[in-house]
């Protein structure tokens, strides 16, 4: 029979630990010290353990007098305290640490006499070793070692506390740095190694078999939980005398340039062929101290403090990036003879700690995925047109198309063609130039579908009419801006701090190649355009580290119904079919370029740059006094000249000018 007193028991070791000991024969309860704030986390936590009925919340605080719980409320008299509840984070503030670490144990150790527990069970850590040189047993604790961090002390002070005053037999675990499971590769946070997987996910862009050189840099001691977890769970039970400690670490230390090697295998980068002979893991840790220290720093001291926090590595982290110990597991693997537990090499399960962290914990995770495959995919003007064939081909490809525009009815039609063919798309039928509409979509879509990977914005409106037949016309501008500038604006806007969070989102702009040959007629058109253009430029260079960016497709004429109304004039240009459009703008969403011109608008701007007054002169001609008028003409009435007529007598107008 068994019943145990658990702090720390929402953590990763203690909910880990938990689980075991509920499934243990004989398991008559499991006392979970917890803050009233977090009994939520532990009735979830409840719900995944075995036996949960013996699971008994218990609300105290470990800075609290005795934890602040009487021990005769409890129904079974305590077999087991045990004592897992602690700060491990290398970051916190050593006032937390203080608090946490050593008044915290103290308080445990007071509530386990008042208890009248049988054993005590005390959590440490291999930190107690500090910066020993050479070997550390089992059996060693304070041998003068230097302690480089509020983290290190703390652990040290408390499992003094526990060897000088505990009056209940007691026993001492210390492990190693504990990263995820060897079999799932599950962790919680990113700590210790996990600062660098991203620096081993930037490197797989590397080819892997070019062959890397690096200086010494120490050794580290890697465990995993399910090890440290089971190990616990074995010794507790096991007959052993007061006072007993246990090593739960890898028998031999890991160099940094063997734990760099399997996890660069692991993410398919290059590995280091060569050390160099000499050794840097002194001076980082040096300099780490220096880093976290609160004096002046010098300027090569805050380069490196810049180049690490670039890096996404915590300068707490380099005192302890390697340690000069050799921890002795002699006396732990004696104990667990028989058991059939190890603690497995690295290698074995490096692999599994990577794809968990690349799968669940990366910040970058979305952006490493696919293009447009599994991608959610928001696509405006989806209606009809160029919305539709865009919608179409990114649900072919596997995305989630969500379809929005004003014509619920279309909307509909759209989804059911996509559906119909194996795709999944939605609508929401929305009004873009009505800020308040937009607010409830965008409200709408994040709750039902969270972040927005990709978003087209398509829809708009063009207007053909000259400048001279607009001059009472500033509503022609207006409205154009309000559906070409503003709606995209206002949507690009609301669903960029969904995008940040999760540091991937790709926006395709639709723009127009009458922004390379600056097409008559088209002012208000082309002015919106170019508006919603330079929009995505400098957003896609402000929002760049953040994994954000933009594309401008510049399509040329498209065979649509916004275009049919000039569709006389132009006839004889060459024009794009929707779908030829679409196939662009997914280019754009497959590539991610910046600006994506055809041909033709890239040798008319050039010819625009190189000859400037020609281009201006040709342009008014050819596209403006040979192209007739399409909009009504609301002026007095004016007899239309003919085309060649209007050319000829423009072309004297530019040639003959009086003096």
């Amino acid at each position: 029979m068994g019943s145990y007193f658990v702090t720390g028991g929402t953590g990763f070791l203690g909910r880990r630990l938990i689980g075991r000991l509920l499934d243990r024969p004989g398991c008559e309860a499991v006392y979970v010290l917890v803050r009233e704030r977090s009994r939520h986390r532990l009735s979830e936590l409840t719900e995944q353990w075995p036996n949960s009925e013996l699971v008994v919340p218990v609300v105290g605080d470990l800075t609290a007098d005795e934890l602040g719980v009487d021990p005769a409320t409890l129904r079974i008299p305590l077999d087991h305290v045990v004592h897992l509840g602690a700060v491990y984070d290398l970051t916190a503030d050593p006032k937390d640490n203080e608090n946490a670490n050593v008044l915290g144990t103290a308080n445990v150790i007071a509530f386990a006499k008042r208890a009248r527990a049988r054993w005590l069970h005390h959590v440490s850590s291999i930190a107690v070793a500090g910066e020993h040189h050479g070997r550390f047993t089992e059996q060693d604790f304070d041998l003068g070692q230097r302690l480089p961090t509020s983290y290190h002390a703390t652990k040290f002070a408390a499992e003094k506390l526990v060897r000088d005053q505990s009056e209940v037999a007691y026993r001492v675990y210390r492990p190693a740095a504990v990263v995820g499971d060897s079999v799932t590769g599950e962790m919680d946070k990113v700590d210790g190694p996990y600062y660098f997987f991203p620096t081993f996910a930037k490197l797989a862009g590397l080819p892997s078999r070019l062959p890397l050189v690096a200086p010494r840099l120490g050794s580290s001691n890697i465990v995993p939980v399910d090890y440290v977890v089971d190990a616990m769970e074995h010794l507790m039970h096991t007959d052993a005398d007061s006072g007993a400690t246990y090593h739960l670490a890898s028998p031999r230390s890991q160099s940094l340039t063997e734990v760099y090697n399997v996890f660069a295998a692991a993410a398919g980068g290059p590995k280091v062929v060569t050390t160099l002979p000499f050794d840097l893991s002194a001076g980082l840790r040096r300099s780490g101290r220096a880093l976290t220290g609160t004096g002046r720093q010098p300027l090569r001291l805050k380069a490196t403090a810049a180049v690490i926090s670039e890096i996404g590595i915590p300068a707490e982290v380099l005192p302890v990036l390697s340690t000069p110990v050799e921890f002795d597991t002699t006396a732990t693997r004696d104990a667990l003879a028989g058991s059939g537990l190890r603690c497995p090499p690295l290698r074995e399960y490096a692999g599994q700690l990577y794809r968990y962290w690349a799968d669940n914990l990366d910040v970058d995770r979305a952006r490493r995925g696919q293009p447009i495959r599994g991608r959610t995919a928001l696509i405006t003007g989806a209606s009809a047109g160029i919305g539709r064939a865009v919608a179409v081909a990114v649900a072919r490809q596997g995305a989630t198309v969500l379809l929005v525009a004003r014509r619920g009815e279309e909307l509909e039609s759209v989804r059911a063609e996509i559906t119909a063919t194996g795709g999944t798309a939605m609508a929401y039928p929305c009004d873009l130039t009505d800020a308040e509409a937009v607010d409830a979509a965008v409200k709408r879509i994040l709750a039902e579908h969270g972040p927005v990977d990709l978003l087209v914005n398509n829809a708009g409106r063009s207007i053909r009419r000259s400048v001279a037949m607009s001059t009472d016309r500033i509503h022609d501008y207006e409205r154009t801006m309000a559906l070409n500038y503003f709606a995209p604006l206002r949507l690009t806007l609301a669903l960029l701090p969904s995008m940040i969070e999760q540091r991937f989102g790709h926006v395709v702009n639709v723009t127009t190649q009458g922004l390379q040959n600056h097409t008559p007629r088209f002012s208000a058109y082309l002015s919106s355009k170019a508006a919603l253009d330079e929009f995505g430029k400098v957003a896609g260079r402000d929002l760049l580290a953040e994994g954000i960016t933009f594309s401008s497709v510049r399509l040329p004429l498209v065979r649509t119904a916004m275009s049919a109304p000039s569709a006389k004039v132009y006839r004889r240009v060459r024009s794009l079919s929707a779908e030829q459009a679409a196939d662009l703008v997914v280019r754009a969403l497959r590539t991610r370029r910046e600006v994506l011109n055809l041909p033709a608008g890239t040798a008319a701007e050039l010819a625009d740059r190189l000859a400037p007054r020609t281009m201006r002169t040709l342009t008014h001609l050819a596209a403006y006094q040979a192209m007739p008028e399409t909009a009504p003409d609301t002026r007095s009435k004016q007899r239309r000249t003919h085309p060649v007529v209007a050319v000829a007598a423009a072309l004297t107008r530019l040639v003959w000018r009086p003096r």
